[in-house]
């Protein structure tokens, strides 16, 4: 029998990342973040002076690619060169194609496998925004966490991140390939007026009730 997998979807800033990495801790699970994964590719293509506009390229450099996805303790990591990837993950050239990438079909089935690698040797608490819809469409455990545009920008900013949340959403709704979409069986969580510690609370106790 598998272990669990907690599926955490959400939009850009809607508290999803900090909530899931919460989750983990709480329950003893590993934290994935999916983002990281597709920013990485984003942050590596760039590197090598090419154009995520230009999905030939890019799927062509796919088999190429010199990065691991690994962990360390209970959380994912990205390694390029022997070093694991931060703030290349948030630079802005990074924040602004990421988008672009993420909706390549073949970049999306090869970070889906890898993604589904992890739960395979153990219970997981993954984010991004397709887990419970391709990912992991059989989970018992899904949640979609949101928040209104203007607390999600606000916390963008916060975080020294200057793209738009708007146009982050339209493209990442509107795209062919596992767009963002709530699962119809998640369970929608608005972070907009809640703590964190409200949200983990909130969502700790209904994966704890269907443990049971």
């Amino acid at each position: 029998m598998r272990p669990p997998a907690i599926a955490i979807d959400g939009p850009a800033a809607s508290g999803k990342s900090t909530v899931a990495k919460r989750i983990a801790q709480e329950l003893g699970y590993t934290f994935i973040g999916t983002g990281a994964m597709y920013r990485a590719v984003t942050w590596y293509l760039l590197q090598q002076g090419i154009n995520p506009q230009n999905t030939s390229a890019v799927v062509a450099a796919l088999p190429g690619i010199p990065l691991s996805f690994g962990k360390d303790g209970a959380f994912s990591t990205v390694v390029y060169e022997g070093r694991v990837l931060t703030t290349e993950l948030t630079e802005k050239a990074t924040n602004d194609n990421v988008s672009v990438v993420a909706a390549i079909p073949e970049v999306r089935a090869l970070l889906v496998e890898k993604q589904r690698e992890y739960n395979k040797r153990e219970a997981v608490v993954m984010e991004g925004r397709d887990i419970g819809t391709v990912v992991f469409p059989d989970s018992r455990f899904k949640y979609f966490v949101t928040a209104s545009e203007e607390v999600r920008a606000a916390r963008r900013a916060a975080e020294g991140i200057t793209d738009s949340i708007a146009e982050r959403d339209k493209k990442d709704a509107q795209r062919a390939c596992a767009p963002l979409v709530q699962a119809e069986d998640a369970l929608l969580v608005d972070t907009s007026d809640m703590s964190i510690d409200e949200v983990v609370n909130f969502i700790v106790a209904d994966i704890r009730s269907k443990l049971a």
